[in-house]
């Protein structure tokens, strides 16, 4: 069975994809930034026995990166897919009054994060012969606009862009590239915005367009995971939320109301 690396896999989304993957029979490795985190994630997947490993990483580190491939490879002997998922939100403001600590950080984790942890997973692929490589899209990745959003949104812009380019320069070696639309996941991150306070809950205009188009990382995490698990090709982006489905969503909302944040 396949070999999973996530970054940013102690939480969320990202947690989730772990839980999908070890009930298909996958090893995984998880990745976190805080250590407290990654013991939480650790104690969480306890069931899992020898085939989960949770490892502490700053995405933003090149040092840290290499080492998460390292421990990975050297844990599982080869790393078959490798999900670039680490990523944090703005303070939902607007540019010129967000920090520049906080840009930075945003830039760093959103961009810097998935450049390094693809440069790593592509060059170690090679060397062992094979390997796919997704990355985790987000609000601005389809030139979505929003004010409160601007930094984010350019970070995953910026990804979708990497992420294309990259396929093209892999296309004459057996690594592939692809990218997860995970649409809009009720995640902490969500249920508690940056720069509100740990208790503040999202805006009531946020909160109703999520009870309409958003769904729970479990929902979410099933349908990639087994999108992933079908081993499509290179330049392939795996989306949860079509156009579709936003209308028939938008439709039932007059019928239904949905509640994720409660």
């Amino acid at each position: 069975m396949k070999n999973v690396v996530i970054t940013g896999g102690t939480r969320g989304l990202g947690f989730a994809l772990a839980e999908r993957f070890l009930e298909m029979g996958y090893s995984v490795t998880v990745s976190g930034l805080h250590n407290n985190s990654v013991q939480r994630a650790a104690d969480n997947l306890a069931h899992a026995g020898q085939r989960v490993q949770c490892l502490q990483c700053d995405v933003t580190q090149h040092d840290n990166v290499s080492d998460l491939w390292k421990r990975a490879h050297e844990h599982w002997g080869l790393v078959d897919i490798w999900i670039n998922n680490a990523g944090i939100v703005q303070p939902e403001t607007e540019v010129w009054k967000v920090s520049d600590v906080d840009a930075k950080a945003v830039i760093a984790t959103n961009l810097l994060g998935m450049i390094y942890g693809s440069q790593v997973a592509s060059a170690g692929m090679i060397q062992q012969g094979h390997g796919t490589i997704f990355n985790m899209e987000g609000f601005g990745s389809g030139d979505e606009m929003r004010s409160g959003l601007t930094i984010y949104g350019t970070s995953k812009r910026a990804l979708t862009y990497f992420s294309r380019a990259l396929a093209k320069e892999l296309r004459h070696t057996p690594i592939k590239v692809g990218l997860l639309s995970p649409g809009m996941v009720v995640t902490d991150l969500v249920k508690h915005p940056a720069g509100q306070g740990a208790e503040a809950p999202p805006r009531p205009e946020v909160m109703r367009i999520f009870n309409i188009l958003g769904d729970t990382p479990e929902t979410v995490s099933l349908f990639l995971a087994k999108r992933i698990a079908a081993d499509p090709p290179t330049g392939t982006r795996i989306s949860w939320l079509t156009r579709r489905k936003i209308v028939w969503r938008f439709l039932k909302s007059r019928l239904v109301r949905r509640d994720l944040f409660h």
